[in-house]
């Protein structure tokens, strides 16, 4: 055996038997302005009156609406009348060249988000969007691996469809938000990857595909957020229903539509405990070019 394939063989065994490096030291991102006690006291702002609805909505069966949120104030989205899965996109609403970064929430979080992760936005911006308050449905992992909330899966998309079917079809969650994106003055280029709000799903143990099952959302739960800065938010009732069929397997999914509240927090209860908007990333942004 040569040097090189020596070095190899070892290479490939060092690999093997090395136990997984989470890759991020997240215990270093910056602490929640207000303290970990001001995010918990948070989830209970509504049902202890700390909170007034301000504005509500609803998203109809296979359509998108979008919905503004101060710095500071909370929204939800809420399973109103079925099992029903969102793909939901959001942008800084003073820049929408800033929005919600999938891959490097993933990253520094999870495959799947709940209570306490943050919804990052893209760089250069770099920054907290939203945070999570309460996940009602708080599934975790099952034997399979699959969880809820993930942002591992991008939306479902005509070009996909094309490519599966040979068909035109404008039934799907990119559709949806581009026609809603085009309401709000952006433009198909400004929809992006979402987070798949309810959304069951993980990677098979067998061949690490991308695997959905029958979101167990029921009635009455919702996922809510904190706003972190001004921001618009865009979701889509996904075509698919609780995505219980696959994509482009024919079939015809039963589609529900979801509520979404905005509510704003009592006055001086955020600023009052040490809270603020994010801020922008402070790298100088030189890149090394002198």
């Amino acid at each position: 055996m040569s040097s090189i394939q020596q070095q190899t063989t070892t290479r490939r065994e060092l690999a093997r038997n090395t136990k997984p490096l989470v890759c991020y030291a997240v215990e270093n991102l910056p602490a929640k302005k207000g303290g970990e006690c001001l995010y918990a006291e948070l989830r209970s702002a509504v049902s202890s009156g700390r909170a007034t609805l301000t504005y509500s909505l609803t998203i109809s069966p296979r359509d998108a609406r979008s919905w503004k949120v101060p710095a500071g104030s909370l929204w939800r989205i809420i399973c109103t009348h079925g099992p029903q899965v969102a793909d939901m996109n959001c942008w800084s609403l003073t820049n929408p060249k800033e929005r919600f970064f999938s891959s490097k929430t993933r990253q520094l979080h999870a495959t799947h988000l709940s209570t306490g992760d943050r919804l990052w936005s893209n760089m250069p911006f770099l920054r907290p969007l939203a945070t999570i308050i309460e996940d009602t449905i708080a599934y975790g992992f099952d034997e399979d691996g699959a969880g809820v909330h993930d942002v591992i899966g991008s939306r479902c998309d005509p070009y996909t469809h094309y490519l599966l079917t040979g068909e035109n079809s404008n039934t799907c969650c990119h559709s949806n938000l581009t026609r809603q994106a085009q309401k709000d003055g952006l433009s198909e280029f400004d929809v992006h990857d979402v987070l798949n709000v309810f959304m069951c799903t993980g990677f098979t143990k067998d061949t690490h595909q991308y695997f959905t099952k029958p979101s167990p959302v029921e009635v009455g739960d919702y996922i809510e957020f904190l706003a972190e800065t001004d921001l618009l938010v865009s979701a889509s009732t996904c075509p698919q229903g609780d995505v219980s069929m696959s994509c482009g397997g024919g079939g015809e999914p039963t589609v529900y539509p979801l509520g979404v509240e905005v509510w704003e927090l009592e006055k001086g209860w955020l600023t009052g405990a040490g809270w603020e908007p994010s801020a922008l990333s402070g790298y100088s942004g030189g890149h090394g070019v002198d």
